[in-house]
Order: structure tokens, then C-alpha cells, then sequence
């Protein structure tokens, strides 16, 4: 099954159905399509062109892998899956995802501002994608392992780089704004579980803190202004859960539920339910975060 190809607004409402859907089941235990430890699906990544999906696709699919079990990370379309001699199997539903195309002139004419310059303007279209447990005849690539030791080394590494001021002894962890610092509790008070180091929970927490630190007004200047009023707040940290999930599943560590954080949740659903569209800003801004964050940590190793 292809799927018949929805309109803009069916696009938006319905990725968004799948992630409310996917918030509400764990809602309970406060754990999202982006939670799991060891048993969280994989980081979405097309296997024909060997590129990691971006934003609120990351969201889409992970909610997809979490429905259906599948512990791939690997999708493509239909018609990409035939183009390396796979095969979808007969009666596999695709999921759906989205994809920006760039209007044309003639599509998109009065596009520009009120002096008269012109600015590029992209479409919201909708593509179906299925996992790499859905097809026949192909091979997952073998990748590189890296001991638990190594990963946690390259995590503390990108967090130095990025030069943010963390200082520690704290009780909780929290982005003050007033003095544009982050401040954490000692490394030693994070405790482990049978799905995540010690070392793991407090680098996830601390990426969450580094997301909001990137939205400070002299880096990315994260505003809504009224469009999420007293949400707001609420909505800021949904960004700061999704930036740290994509930086999580990117270095393969885990991250676990914050119950600290669960009072937001029946925020967030009263937000995604009323505003079809927030989802995909949320997942914008955290890659956007994500992103930030990657040039810097660069910009400062390579000096």
C-alpha cells in the first residue's frame, strides 16, 4: 500500500494525530516516542541516500517504529527501495512523512515583501515511507561499534567544545537566563538503571539544559510571541526534550524519562491539539538547536 497522497493541511494533521497518539500512550509513565533506553527505536536514516531525516520526520518515524516494533532505523520509499532491487512486501502499509519543495516563480506568485524583494518560498508535500523490516532483499549495513567508554568520551568532548558555562553542586538542572549560565547537580548524584550508565543520564540532562542555553536572545533568540501565550514556557521545554533526544540518539546514548518534566505533557497535548502545525515547529527549533550546537562544538575544536 502506497497510500493516497493527503493534502497540505492532512499532512500536518496527520503526523501530528500519530505523535499525540504516540504522547498519549505513554503519557502514564511519562514515556514518549523519543524515550526507551536501549529499546528506543533508532534514529531515521534513508537507506538509499544514507541521510539522517530531519526534524518533525524524526518524531513521525520514531512514533511509527514505537507502533509497530521495528528496531531498524533505516526507511525509504517505495520506489527508492526498488531503485537497490528491494522489495516491499505485498500489503505493508507506508508511513507517512513530509517534504519541503521549493515553489517555482509561476507557483508562487506575489511572493515577496513590502519593498518589492522577493523571497523563496517551499511547500508542504506529503511521501510514504517503509522501514527496512517491511522490504525483501536488502542487507542492513554493518556499522561501527563503539564501547560504552568511547561514546561517553566523544559526548564530554562536544560538550566542552561548545563552550557553554556549566557549573555544578546544584540541586536540579536548570538554564538560568539571568546570568547565561547552566547549572547541574555533581555527575556523582546521577544514578544508573538496567537501560543507561550514570555517565548517560547526566549528559542527557545536560544536552536538554544546552538546548535551552542555545535559545538565550545572543544565540538563536528562540521568541513565540502570542502565537503559544501561556504555553509558552511549556512549549520551550517540548523544544528543549526533542533537541536533547535528537543529540541522545545521534551519540547513542539513552535517554530516560524525566519525571521532573511530566507536568508539561498535558501542556503539550493541549498545544499540539489546538495548533496542528506546533509539532513541526517544535521539531524545527530543535534541530535548529541541535545544528547551533554542532557548529559550535566544530567551530571550537577546530581553532
Amino acid at each position: 500500500m502506497h497510500g493516497t497522497v493527503p493534502s497540505r493541511s492532512d499532512v500536518f494533521a496527520g503526523i501530528t494525530s500519530k505523535i499525540v497518539t504516540a504522547i498519549e500512550c505513554g503519557a502514564r509513565d511519562y514515556v514518549m516516542p523519543w524515550h526507551g533506553g536501549i529499546a528506543a527505536p533508532a534514529f531515521p536514516v534513508n537507506a538509499v541516500t544514507d541521510k539522517a531525516y530531519r526534524g518533525v520526520n524524526v518524531l513521525a518515524l520514531w512514533a511509527e517504529a514505537s507502533f509497530r516494533r521495528y528496531v531498524s532505523g533505516y526507511w525509504a520509499s517505495y520506489r527508492q527501495w526498488q531503485s537497490v532491487n528491494a522489495q516491499v512486501r505485498k500489503g505493508e502499509r507506508g508511513s507517512l512523512i513530509v517534504f519541503w519543495k521549493k515553489l517555482e516563480p509561476e507557483d508562487d506568485k506575489g511572493a515577496g515583501d513590502e519593498t518589492g524583494v522577493k523571497y523563496q518560498r517551499f511547500a508542504a508535500r506529503a511521501s510514504y515511507v517503509f522501514n527496512a523490516e517491511q522490504v525483501d532483499g536488502w542487507q542492513q549495513p554493518v556499522r561501527e561499534t563503539k564501547s560504552l567508554v568511547q561514546i561517553d568520551a566523544e559526548v564530554a568532548s562536544f560538550i566542552e567544545a561548545v563552550g557553554a558555562d556549566v557549573r555544578h553542586g546544584f540541586e536540579v538542572a536548570r538554564y538560568r537566563h539571568d546570568q547565561d549560565c547552566i547549572e547541574m547537580p555533581s555527575p556523582e548524584r546521577f544514578i544508573g538503571a538496567s537501560t543507561n550508565l550514570a555517565s548517560e543520564a547526566y549528559h542527557a540532562v545536560l544536552l536538554h539544559e544546552l538546548t535551552h542555553w542555545s535559545g538565550a536572545p545572543s544565540r538563536l533568540d528562540r521568541q513565540y510571541g502570542k502565537r503559544f501565550g501561556d504555553k509558552a514556557y511549556a512549549f520551550e521545554e517540548l523544544i528543549a526534550e526533542l533537541g536533547a533526544a535528537f543529540l541522545c540518539s545521534a551519540f547513542r546514548i539513552s535517554n530516560e524519562p524525566r519525571l521532573d518534566h511530566a507536568a508539561y505533557v498535558s501542556s503539550w497535548l493541549d498545544v499540539l491539539n489546538r495548533d496542528t502545525k506546533a509539532i513541526f515547529t517544535a521539531a524545527s527549533k530543535a534541530q535548529e538547536a541541535v545544528e547551533y550546537l554542532v557548529s559550535l562544538a566544530k567551530f571550537h575544536s577546530d581553532r
